[in-house]
C-alpha cells in the first residue's frame, strides 16, 4: 500500500551483535595537566596500546609493552625527517608552546592513520572543507562489509534486520556523542545542508512568522528564507561584526524586537551558526536559550563547530541541530544528520511524501498515512544503510581524540597567526598578508579546554605595494608547493562581505547578477584564502604553510610563480 513491508504480527526475532572493532576498544582519553611528565610509564604504555590496536588490525608488527620506545615517540611528529630550519623552528615552537606536548596521542594518530600525507608530500589545510579519514576507520568498515550481508531496511529479511539494527545503533551513537536525552531523535540526511533543508521546507511559517539568522551564515541557512518568504514570513538578519559572528547584545535586542507574539498564529524560527566557516567566529550558544525563552524554535548549524569542539545538547537544549559526518572524521561522505527534539519534529509538516516515509497511500486518491516512526517520515527513500556502521565507528574514534584537539589547535593557531603577521616583502618590507578572520584570544593550557574561536585563518595576500594579489594565483602557487588550501567566499557570502568590507556593494546587487558582474563592480576577485586545521594537523603542516607564504614574500620566487600561473591560466600579465 505504501512503502512498509508486509504485516507480521508474530515475527521471529533474531538478535545480532556487532563486535566492536579492535582499533576502538582500548583507546582511552584522560585529562592531563601541564605538569605531567610526558615520558612517564603510563604515557608510554598508552602509546603502545594505541599502536598495538591498530597494528593488530592492519597486520603490522606489534610491539610488546616490554620493548623500549623511542625517546621522542610521545610528542615528536616525525620531526626526525626534518632538518635545518624546520627542526630549529620546531624546537623554538615547543619552547614557546610546551602544552603542545600534552597532545602526543595525536602525533601517534598522525603516524598510524594519516601516513599517506607524508608519503604524498601533501600539506592538507582544508579541514573546514572536509576532514581527512583515518585509515583504520576505512579498514574497519571494509572488514565489516566483507563479513556481513546487509539488505534494504524496508523489509523483514535477516539482512534487512541486520541493516536496521546497525541504523538504530548509529542513531544511538549520534545521540550519545552529543549527549542528547531520549527526548531527541536522529534523522539521517545526505549532509548538514539536507538537514537544514528538512527544517526549512517543513517549518509552519505563516504571515505572522519571523525567521531570524546571522549575516555570517552558510548558504544552506540563508536558503531557508525561500520557504519563509513563500509563506509570508519576514526574514530578519542579525548583522555581522567586521571580523564575523554577531554581537550577543545586538542579537538579543533583535530577538526581543521580532519575537513571536503567538506560537500558534506566528511560529518563529531562530537559526544560529555555531561557528563560521569563513570568519572563525564562535557565536554564543546562550542565544539559543534566550531565544527559546521568547518563544522561538531554535536551529543550530553545527557543521563547522562539531569537528573540533565538544558540544552537549543536554547543556544547550536546541530544538534541532545539523551536522555532516565527513566534516567530523572524513568518512563516510554523503551522510549527515538532523538531531531534533521529538516534540519539535511533530510540528514539522513535510510538503510531500516518498518511499520510506509512509505506511499507506491511496491511489488514486488523497489519503496518506505517514510512517509510524517519526524519523522515518523525514528520511526519503532508502537510508544509506551500508555507511551507517561507519558513522558509529567514526564517532567512537573521534570520542577518543577530540578532548586533545582544541589544545593542539590552539598552539598551532597562535603560532601560525603570529608567524604570518611577521612576514614582510623583501623589496618593500611591507606586510605579505592581511588576516581578516577572528583571531583566537585565549591560549589553551590543558587537555579538555575549549577555544573561544575556531581553527580557521581567512586572509588575503598583498603585493609589495599593498594591493591584493589574486586569490586564483595564490591557489595555483599553493598547489605547486603541494599545499591544499581553499579560496573563495566559502558558500558564506554574508561573512565574506563583512570580512572584505563590501557590505554596501552587496546592497546594490540586482536580479540576475553574476559573480563576474559583482567582481567587475568591486574591481578584484572576490573571496579570501582560507587555511583550516583539523584532526591530523601537526607542526609540520603549519611550518610548510608559513614557508609557502614566505615564498610569496620573495620577489624573485613570486615573479617566477606568476609567470607560470599566467601561462597556465591565460591571465593577463
Amino acid at each position: 500500500m505504501g512503502n512498509s513491508h508486509s504485516s507480521n504480527n508474530s515475527p521471529t526475532k533474531r538478535w545480532f551483535s556487532r563486535k566492536r572493532p579492535t582499533i576502538f576498544s582500548r583507546i582511552t582519553s584522560t585529562r592531563i595537566s601541564a605538569g605531567s611528565s610526558i615520558h612517564s610509564s603510563e604515557a608510554s604504555h598508552e602509546t603502545v596500546v594505541a599502536e598495538n590496536e591498530k597494528a593488530h588490525y592492519s597486520g603490522d608488527h606489534v610491539r610488546t609493552s616490554s620493548e623500549p620506545l623511542p625517546v621522542t615517540v610521545a610528542y615528536t611528529p616525525a620531526i626526525e625527517a626534518e632538518h635545518g630550519d624546520a627542526a630549529a623552528a620546531y624546537n623554538l615552537f615547543i619552547e614557546e608552546f610546551p602544552e603542545y606536548k600534552l597532545t602526543w596521542i595525536l602525533d601517534t594518530l598522525r603516524r598510524t592513520d594519516f601516513r599517506r600525507l607524508d608519503r604524498a608530500g601533501e600539506t592538507y589545510v582544508d579541514y573546514m572543507g572536509g576532514s581527512l579519514y583515518p585509515e583504520s576507520l576505512i579498514r574497519a568498515h571494509t572488514n565489516f562489509l566483507s563479513h556481513n550481508v546487509l539488505g534494504n531496511t524496508h523489509s523483514v529479511s535477516n539482512s534487512s534486520k541486520l541493516s536496521l539494527k546497525y541504523a538504530d545503533e548509529a542513531r544511538e551513537a549520534v545521540l550519545s556523542f552529543f549527549k542528547a536525552s531520549p527526548d531527541y531523535t536522529v534523522v539521517f540526511t545526505a549532509n548538514a545542508s539536507g538537514a537544514l533543508k528538512l527544517v526549512g521546507e517543513s517549518y509552519p511559517f505563516t504571515g505572522g512568522s519571523s525567521y531570524l539568522l546571522g549575516t555570517d551564515s552558510h548558504n544552506s541557512v540563508h536558503g531557508i528564507r525561500e520557504y519563509a518568504t513563500c509563506r509570508g514570513a519576514q526574514t530578519i538578519y542579525i548583522p555581522s561584526t567586521p571580523n564575523g559572528g554577531m554581537e550577543s547584545k545586538i542579537a538579543k535586542n533583535m530577538l526581543l524586537k521580532y519575537g513571536p507574539r503567538s506560537k500558534e498564529l506566528g511560529p518563529s524560527l531562530f537559526a544560529l551558526t555555531g561557528q563560521s566557516n569563513i570568519s572563525n567566529s564562535k557565536n554564543s550558544l546562550e542565544l539559543i536559550e534566550y531565544a527559546s525563552t521568547l518563544g522561538y524554535n531554535t536551529l543550530l548549524d553545527a557543521a563547522a563547530l562539531a569537528p573540533t569542539t565538544t558540544f552537549s545538547i543536554s547543556e544547550c537544549p536546541v530544538d534541532a541541530m545539523a551536522v555532516s559526518f565527513y566534516k567530523m572524521f572524513g568518512y563516510p561522505t554523503g551522510v549527515g544528520a538532523l538531531i531534533i527534539k521529538k516534540s519539535f519534529l511533530v510540528q514539522l509538516k513535510r510538503p510531500w511524501f516518498s518511499g520510506g516515509t509512509v505506511d499507506v497511500v491511496q491511489v488514486p486518491g488523497t489519503i496518506v498515512t505517514r510512517a509510524h516512526e517519526l524519523h522515518e517520515r523525514f528520511e526519503d527513500g532508502t537510508i544509506n544503510y551500508l555507511m551507517l556502521p561507519a558513522v558509529t565507528d567514526g564517532l567512537r574514534f573521534l570520542t577518543a581524540y577530540l578532548p586533545f584537539l582544541p589544545l593542539r589547535l590552539s598552539s598551532l593557531m597562535h603560532y601560525l597567526v603570529d608567524s604570518l603577521l611577521r612576514l614582510k616583502h623583501d623589496v618593500s618590507q611591507t606586510p605579505v598578508v592581511r588576516i581578516l578572520s577572528r583571531r583566537p584570544v585565549r591560549r589553551l593550557r590543558f587537555v579538555g579546554d575549549q577555544a573561544d574561536a575556531g581553527s580557521v585563518v581567512s586572509l588575503v595576500f598583498l603585493d609589495p605595494s599593498g594591493e591584493m594579489i589574486p586569490n586564483s594565483f595564490i591557489e595555483y602557487s599553493a598547489s605547486q608547493k603541494n599545499v591544499s588550501l581553499r579560496t573563495g567566499c566559502m558558500c558564506n557570502p554574508g561573512g565574506a562581505a563583512s570580512l572584505l568590507g563590501i557590505e554596501e556593494d552587496m546592497k546594490r546587487l540586482y536580479p540576475g547578477v553574476t559573480l563576474v558582474d559583482f567582481e567587475n563592480v568591486v574591481g578584484r576577485e572576490l573571496g579570501v584564502v582560507r587555511i583550516s586545521l583539523g584532526l591530523a594537523s601537526n607542526f609540520q603542516d603549519v611550518w610548510r604553510v608559513i614557508e609557502f607564504a614566505s615564498s610569496i614574500a620573495r620577489e624573485e620566487t613570486r615573479r617566477s610563480l606568476w609567470d607560470l600561473w599566467v601561462e597556465a591560466s591565460g591571465a593577463k600579465a
